[in-house]
């Protein structure tokens, strides 16, 4: 091997490589987000080494990805001088200018600190650094002096690729000690194996160099790379090596190296110029197999009480492929992530940026994800950014300790991520549908999802569907079910015919009491306060919603319902600026305002053309009005009385009850 190729070979690939800063050589490190392909490629597929780094960042704690960006905080503060004499053993070996140390030093810190990133920018960053063409620029120069006419950074990260799959496969069934061992000591028997494995390879950007005899010859081997590695941790500022060492080689056992685990890369070779291929091993799923629902359920590691779910996204845009071509409807989708039984308390499940995407491209409307009955579905389009959705199964007292209610489901806890920022509201409400257990014996219309807020609680409604309630969400919080039984001392005079309505619409938050225990069932309406009771029993809540009357303060307890009614279209201020909340309402608005709302989210509903014929006073139905009355009539959800509306008559707190229960009952 000629004098330049030894050092296209040294300079690159052992800087890269072979240097150790955390117990394992870089090689490993890097590869543990590995390239699925062939070593051969032209350039990395950076996407999948994004992928692959999900995995192993899935297997981390909050504490333990702190630490990793503490590390990796400290290694971007090394200076250029400290940097240079920590790395003397490899640049005593060959000659570059000064400018060019320079970029070999700012590509050495941005390849080691873009993997101790546990937010999966990772090796991506590469290609967004603005030193980027200066780094390809310093590549191909040095590839060409030693006559190599097209040396990438793409290559260096597939010879990286391939030691780390001859390093996996030649690790695997070590045990957890043995690996932790390594990071902590460079001197210890799988360290040594595994820096001999990098020196030994052959292959180099897919040309087959002998690595270890050109090392050799230049005088680097393994007690000086070690030397080099001791050196990196001598920094003073270098605190946390060994610690991100430890953390790394614990996820690392856990993903490729256990028994079971769920990632078996083969083993790669090179020669002839041609490389050797190297492959990954995912567990058997198949995304296309029912268009609508993915089985995920072996892609769920479950480390402690947690269970992480690991998608690869290539397989996620399959199952969107796929759903897309079996549906004759091509927008407003939904794809099922079934990730089956979980026994964890606490489920994850990351959805990156490129999922998001290519979700809203593909026109799927929602994902949703089902485990143990549980299912949240998630619309999509309003993310810009990675998610991940938190569930989590609490204990009953939660709820139990602070009422005597019956409890109907277990106790959930849900976050949301966005771009790895806690969100707890959205402007598309997310759906959760809870599994009910101990419903036996209980009255299932009076059955609430019920939100805990400082330690009281607060009852959204929901809709129940057999054994399971659905309630939408704008914000998240910790839920679960209870029959609500409420009961009023002063309705005995509409028992009869609102009774029933009242108790229900009470159980669901929809409508409240007046207080000491009365309904006031003849008491007059407002329009704000049917605004709150047909928003609260439609599950229309939104707190993005926003309304411009003057009349309506922000801070009024019926603003946020005013503004979603407003901006649906369900009801009308007086004017553009006057909204008169506290003007009572006629039966005829009452019933137009429910047309609507039931058309906002119903729109294939239908209307009678002789709805209005059954009442003799239907003359008297304002002209604005008269269309809402004669869906509410063609829907049974206004009745009359004696062959008559009485449009103009002022709706009371019992007829509002009444006409709520048949909108909730609307199918």
């Amino acid at each position: 091997m000629t004098l330049k190729k030894k050092l296209a070979v040294s300079t690159l690939a052992v800087s890269m490589a072979a240097a150790s800063v955390a117990g394992l050589p870089l090689s490993s490190i890097l590869g543990q987000s590995g390239i699925v392909g062939t070593a051969s490629a032209a350039s990395a597929n950076y996407e999948t080494l994004k992928a692959r780094a999900n995995l192993l960042y899935g297997k981390l704690s909050d504490a333990s990805k702190q630490t990793l960006r503490e590390f990796r905080a400290e290694l971007q503060s090394v200076s250029r001088t400290e940097l240079e004499t920590a790395l003397a053993p490899i640049l005593d070996h060959v000659t570059l200018s000064s400018t060019e140390k320079t970029t070999l030093f700012d590509f050495y810190l941005e390849v080691v600190g873009s993997y101790y990133n546990p937010d999966v920018t990772a090796i991506t960053d590469i290609l967004e650094s603005p030193n980027y063409p200066a780094y390809q620029a310093l590549v191909k120069n040095i590839g060409e002096q030693a006559g190599i006419t097209d040396l990438t950074v793409g290559k260096v990260y597939n010879f990286i690729s391939v030691v780390e799959q001859k390093e996996i496969a030649a690790f695997k069934g070590a045990n957890l000690a043995d690996l932790y061992a390594a990071a902590k000591n460079p001197s210890s028997a799988l360290a040594v194996q595994a820096k001999n494995i990098a020196l030994n390879t052959n292959v180099v950007a897919g040309t087959d160099y002998t690595l270890k005899a050109a090392l050799l010859e230049l005088g680097v081997d393994a007690n000086l790379v070690s030397t080099l590695k001791t050196n990196l941790e001598a920094i003073p500022s270098v605190t946390k090596a060994k610690d991100a060492a430890v953390i790394l080689a614990a996820a690392y056992y856990d993903v490729y190296l256990k028994s079971g685990a769920v990632v078996d890369p083969g083993t790669g070779s090179g020669g002839g110029g041609g490389g050797g291929s190297s492959t990954v091993t995912t567990p058997v799923t198949n995304p296309t197999a029912t268009p609508g629902i993915y089985d995920v359920s072996k892609l769920v590691t479950i480390v402690g009480d947690k269970a992480t779910l690991k998608l690869v996204d290539a397989d996620v845009l399959k199952a969107f492929d796929a759903l897309v071509a079996s549906s004759t409807v091509k927008t407003g989708l939904t794809l099922t992530l079934n990730l089956g039984t979980v026994n964890a308390a606490t489920v994850e499940v990351p959805l990156s940026k490129a999922i998001i995407e290519a979700a809203k491209a593909k026109g799927i409307a929602n994902i949703a994800i089902t485990f143990n009955g549980l299912t949240v579905t998630i619309p999509v389009g309003q993310f810009s950014e990675a998610i991940t959705l938190t569930a989590s199964t609490i204990a009953d007292s939660t709820v139990t300790s602070i009422s005597s209610l019956k409890l109907a489901s277990s106790v959930y806890e849900f976050d949301l991520t966005v771009g790895g920022v806690a969100t707890t509201t959205f402007q598309q409400p997310i759906i959760i549908k809870l599994p009910l257990k101990n419903a036996t014996g209980l009255d299932k219309e009076l059955l609430s999802v019920t939100k805990v807020v400082y330690s009281a609680l607060q009852f959204q409604g929901g809709t129940v569907d057999g054994d399971y309630i659905i309630e939408p969400r704008d914000t998240f919080s910790s839920y679960a079910v209870v029959e609500n039984k409420v009961s009023f001392k002063d309705i005995a005079s509409v028992q009869a015919w609102a009774g029933r309505q009242i108790a229900v619409v009470a159980a669901k938050g929809a409508i409240e009491g007046v207080g000491n225990g009365n309904f006031a069932p003849k008491s007059n309406v407002t329009r704000a306060e049917f605004a709150k009771m047909l928003i609260r029993a439609l599950n229309l809540e939104n707190n993005s919603a926003k309304q411009s009357f003057s009349d309506v303060s922000t801070t009024s307890w019926y603003a946020p319902y005013v503004a979603v009614a407003a901006e649906k279209g369900i009801i009308t201020g007086r004017s553009a600026a006057q909204f008169d909340p506290n003007a009572t309402i006629t039966r005829a608005e009452m019933a137009t305002m429910i047309s609507r709302a039931i058309k906002s989210v119903n729109p294939a509903a239908n209307t009678s053309a002789s709805a209005l014929s059954k009442f003799s006073d239907a003359a008297k139905i304002s002209a604005s009005l008269r269309d809402g009355v004669a869906f509410a009539a063609s829907n049974n959800l206004v009745i009359g009385n004696a062959g008559k509306f009485n449009p103009n008559n002022t709706a009371t707190r019992a007829e509002a009850a009444v006409i709520i229960y048949r909108t909730i009952n609307f199918k």
